[in-house]
């Protein structure tokens, strides 16, 4: 792994002894806030935090670091459990109205902010960058993500809402119809990462669906979401029917819980699970994307150059910050040691740095605690027998966040590293003997989110991705090609959460079903003057019937 941008106000000189690229900021020596991120701009968008509701609470505000510095970004309003509170009665209020708006206006406003996002693309991801300290590809992947996102269900949410004929109880008398009503409040509950995607993405749905929504804004990430709030007022959605709240988890997120009509959380394992009791109280519905420790299987008859590759990349990708990168590689004992050295070599190619370029391939982690458990994970593995194959150690001389993308070998059951969700530029390779030993390691533990399979023999991988407990397996590639399809679902299983994201079902969650039934002639019964026995007796025989000559 090479390292040949470093962080503005970090040390030049690095390992490859190559000096930093110069990032595109103000010309205050050390900082990374971007040139145009003026401080009108920002409060601008921070007038859309819902704010001062309880006029006895004190004004509070919170700032994120940048992960390249450790520089504060913007002060934000942070909004009081009051505020929360106003916040979904003013989106139930909007709710009636936006409901009723035929879907053909709703899905123009979609497109509108599909092209609006494409077209001022740059800002958005220098926030990203900003905010998060990943790599500028990783952060336009979520531009990419979210403009699918918007311009699929603007194109087919309609479909996905549309009424549906159903078979009466008695055929020609009873007409009836399943209709999809929006549910009323949606909370989204989305987490630093990804904050366009998880943050935007889980919106529109709720939207097109006729919802109006409450989301919580990460305290890291705060601004990458208020910027997007502002674009979609400018592609015409309404001001009440978009809400946005902040402030931290166990408070804000714990008030939206409490008063929205359904849940989206994105998040780890743990808070999923209280969120989740938390709604089951009130006996509302919630989705919940959590954490993972996704596999990677090597088949003996893989292109192995090929699957080292895309190894790394699902591996490293967004800096090993996402719910769905690799975090262990399970490769077929005749391969591995050819394996092991292409993927090795792949993973040392890696540029690490800090630019607001494409130049540098891996960014930085984003928090201390991130960084913290990174090392703390690869510290233990070490300590208690495990090899580096790669890596290793944090990179301070690049950034006070940075950390080696790290290979290991020889992980055992006693390593924190092993089963517990590590989050970050470390993965752990293992053989296998054969397919049912693959199996069996791939689905070790108690998750299931994403998985990925490699061999030529495409349908042996298929009939092998049957067999693992996995929301979603790709065959030769990472961990893209499922997360992509956005007419597919996303999610997990086991402890990686429940409910889906994406296609038909990522829409229809945010709504209720409610069948409309209508008798077309009489009341289903005996008819006047009819006795009950004789109704009964005419019925039965009519059932019969109805089964013999094949009716559902």
């Amino acid at each position: 792994m090479t390292a040949e941008t470093a962080a503005p106000g970090a040390p030049a000189e690095v390992e490859s002894g190559v000096g930093p690229t110069a990032p595109r900021t103000s010309n205050e020596v050390g900082s990374v806030r971007p040139t145009w991120v003026s401080d009108s701009r920002v409060a601008r968008w921070t007038s859309w935090v819902r704010q001062g509701a309880d006029p006895d609470a004190p004004v509070g505000s919170q700032t994120g670091l940048a992960p390249w510095t450790l520089e504060p970004t913007a002060a934000v309003p942070v909004s009081t459990t009051v505020d929360v509170t106003d916040a979904v009665r003013s989106a139930r209020a909007a709710h009636a109205d936006w409901a009723r708006t035929p879907f053909r206006e709703r899905a123009e406003i979609a497109l509108r902010f599909h092209d609006l996002l494409l077209a001022e693309q740059d800002e958005v991801i220098d926030l990203i960058q900003w905010e998060t300290g990943k790599a500028r590809f990783s952060a336009w992947q979520e531009i990419g993500q979210v403009a699918a996102l918007a311009r699929h269900y603007g194109r087919r949410a309609e479909h996905y809402l549309a009424p549906q004929k159903r078979r009466g109880m008695v055929p020609g008398a009873t007409v009836v119809k399943e209709l999809r009503v929006p549910k009323g409040v949606i909370g989204v509950i989305s987490p630093w990462n990804y904050p366009l995607y998880l943050g935007v993405g889980d919106v529109l749905p709720a939207l097109l669906a006729g919802n109006a929504v409450v989301s919580k804004a990460d305290s890291q990430t705060p601004l990458t979401l208020l910027w997007t709030r502002d674009l979609m007022a400018r592609a015409g959605l309404p001001d009440d029917v978009w809400q946005v709240v902040t402030g931290a988890g166990g408070v804000t997120g714990a008030a939206i819980v409490e008063a929205a009509d359904f849940i989206m959380f994105t998040g780890s394992t743990a808070t999923g699970r209280r969120l989740g009791a938390q709604a089951g109280e009130r006996l509302i519905g919630a989705s919940l994307e959590l954490g993972g420790k996704n596999p990677l299987l090597v088949r003996a008859d893989a292109d192995l150059v090929a699957a080292a590759h895309g190894a790394a990349n699902a591996a490293f990708a967004n800096t090993g910050q996402m719910c769905i990168h690799v975090e262990r590689i399970h490769v077929h004992e005749n391969v591995y040691d050819e394996f092991k050295h292409e993927f090795v070599a792949a993973v040392e190619a890696m540029r690490l740095g800090a630019a607001y370029d494409y130049d540098v391939e891996v960014g930085s982690l984003t928090s201390t605690e991130q960084l913290a458990t990174v090392a703390e994970h690869v510290r233990d593995a070490v300590e208690r027998g495990a090899s580096l194959l790669s890596g290793g150690r944090a990179r301070p001389d690049v950034g006070p966040l940075f950390h080696e993308l790290t290979v290991l070998e020889g992980v055992t059951a006693d390593m924190k590293v092993y089963d517990e969700e590590t989050f970050g530029p470390v993965v752990s390779l293992y053989s296998f003997r054969d397919d049912d030993d693959a199996v069996a390691q791939a689905n070790r533990g108690s998750y299931g989110l994403s998985a990925s399979i490699w061999g030529k023999d495409v349908r042996a991988a298929e009939a092998l991705a049957l067999r693992i407990r996995a929301g979603a397996v790709n065959i030769n590639d990472g961990a893209a090609a499922a997360a992509g399809s956005v007419e597919a679902g996303m999610g997990g299983m086991g402890d990686s959460g429940l409910g889906r994201r994406h296609g038909a079902e990522g829409i229809r969650k945010y709504t209720d079903a409610q069948t409309v039934a209508r008798q077309r002639w009489m009341p289903l019964g005996p008819p006047p003057g009819s006795s009950v026995e004789r109704f009964v007796h005419a019925t039965t025989k009519q059932l019969g019937l109805m089964k013999r000559i094949g009716l559902r």
